[in-house]
């Protein structure tokens, strides 16, 4: 690229920016076993997600290990997006994450599982009264969460569970940085009037 200016061509400046995690991907392409890093580093956010999204421990920590058998194994099709700053390797593996929890989805719709830990869960309060409010306050702001259109509950989860940037929840929804401001803002809104009446 070059600027027109006083009759001579001069170089311009383009910043291409860094891929945090470029070092860690280029090292497990050509090693397997160098995937650790990477691993170590989101295994916590992916797991999070998936408990995020199907509320149950083991799935979610199936879901876990799922998406990164198939980011490794996807790993050489991976390619780094000169978009932004942060990590295009974390929203392709959120993409990742994404798919499988939409699967994980269809499979249970098809054959429903009953959960009964929950059901077995009974201990004593430490203080009842509290407890009970605490637990009613919590259930219902998640009611109100869940009740959101899919797309709003996704991108209000991604914000505030995951701590994504709107860019990087853009990049994984296919949709611009603004549009996901109007969609977290949206959801907001309609969390605040849920729990307001």
């Amino acid at each position: 690229m070059f600027w027109k200016g006083s009759g001579r061509a001069e170089a311009a400046t383009v910043v291409v920016p860094f891929d945090v995690d470029r070092t860690a991907v280029e090292a497990a392409r050509h090693d397997p076993a160098a995937f650790e890093p990477l691993y170590r580093r989101y295994v916590a956010h992916i797991y999070s997600l998936a408990f995020y999204e199907t509320r149950d421990p083991h799935v979610a920590e199936d879901i876990t290990e799922q998406v990164f058998l198939r980011a490794l194994d996807a790993l050489p099709r991976f390619r780094e997006q000169a978009e932004g700053e942060g990590s295009t390797f974390k929203v392709w593996l959120y993409t990742i994450a994404r798919h499988v929890v939409a699967n994980e989805r269809r499979t249970r719709r098809r054959r429903p599982v009953e959960v009964i830990d929950a059901a077995l869960e009974v201990r004593a309060p430490d203080d009842p009264a509290t407890t009970v409010v605490a637990r009613l306050e919590a259930e219902r702001a998640w009611q109100a969460v869940m009740a959101l259109p899919d797309e709003r509950r996704q991108a209000l989860g991604l914000r505030i569970v995951h701590e994504l940037s709107a860019r990087e929840i853009g990049q994984l929804m296919g949709k611009s940085e603004g549009a996901v401001r109007v969609l977290i803002h949206r959801a907001l809104e309609s969390v605040r009037r849920q729990l307001a009446s």
